[in-house]
């Protein structure tokens, strides 16, 4: 079949004879009317979304796919301008949000935003007053683990969505970044000295005062752990005593830690497509 947007945009009743194709039953003919639309680009795009709602289910379920399409590349291309673009510092929550929209390209991100200031809002009232750094910790660790119910998803840990943060506030379900991205969030609107801790084999957050230390395992309930818990775990792991796995790592380093957990996942999995995207992305990252 040959190209069939060389310039320009289709009539209206050639338009309509290429939706009708593209709802074929055949796969073979609507696959090649899906790739014909898509290479048009922006010139499909655009007379395409006069079509948006169109009366046939089939038609609207394959300009829901292309339009799908259109918006992933968007998201892939945002995202790894921004990583180019900035060094080991950076807005997590920015990277982490347009990281999302690589796989979930409509995902309301705003909301998930306002989320976060609400939750944030209500564990407000309760750091304040001369409270402990432990009793405001686990204000925070009550409402986020206790009242909304957060958890290790420790039956399905390598589901791929618990490595997406609007899955995550969804099924209150994640793995150890995951649920610390949730924590440093937080803590961030909350003005509290909290870091990322990404020790070997379970990633941690840290609060850390002039007088005062704490780990905090989100996976765990956002259980509390001293310096000394930490280094028995690392040696539990099987990994050389060295404090220096328990600073603070980069932005960038947390954004790629995520990034490799995921392509890690979909490897194991035989996922090319998958695979090769986020392996992209890690290139970006490791630089």
């Amino acid at each position: 079949m040959n190209q069939i947007l060389p310039t320009g945009t289709p009539s209206i009743q050639r338009q309509l004879a290429l939706l009708t194709l593209l709802g074929d039953d055949d796969a073979t003919v609507s696959g090649q009317i899906r790739a014909q639309l898509i290479a048009g680009g922006q010139a499909s795009l655009e007379w395409l979304e006069n079509h948006r709602y169109h009366d046939e289910p089939a038609v609207r379920r394959k300009l829901r796919e292309i339009f799908e399409h259109f918006s992933a590349a968007q998201a892939d291309s945002e995202f790894l301008t921004f990583t180019l673009a900035h060094g080991e510092h950076f807005d997590l929550e920015q990277a982490i949000w347009l990281f999302v929209r690589t796989r979930y390209p409509d995902s309301p991100i705003e909301a998930y935003r306002a989320q976060l200031d609400e939750w944030a809002g209500a564990i407000r009232p309760g750091l304040t007053g001369p409270a402990s750094v432990e009793a405001r910790l686990q204000c925070i660790n009550d409402h986020l683990f206790g009242k909304l119910g957060f958890k290790g998803n420790a039956n399905s840990y390598y589901d791929p969505q618990n490595s997406y943060l609007n899955r995550v506030m969804d099924r209150r379900r994640g793995i150890p970044i995951s649920l610390c991205l949730l924590y440093l969030f937080v803590c961030k609107r909350l003005n509290l000295p909290v870091t990322g801790i990404g020790m070997p084999g379970h990633f941690l957050c840290r609060y850390q005062s002039p007088r005062e230390e704490f780990y905090i395992d989100a996976f765990h309930d956002g259980r509390l752990l001293t310096k000394v818990d930490c280094l028995k775990r690392l040696k539990d792991f099987g990994s050389d005593f060295d404090e220096g796995a328990l600073s603070p790592i980069s932005t960038r380093r947390i954004l790629q830690r995520v990034v490799a957990n995921l392509h890690l996942i979909h490897k194991e999995a035989h996922d090319r497509s998958e695979t090769d995207r986020l392996q992209r992305y890690m290139i970006a990252l490791a630089r």
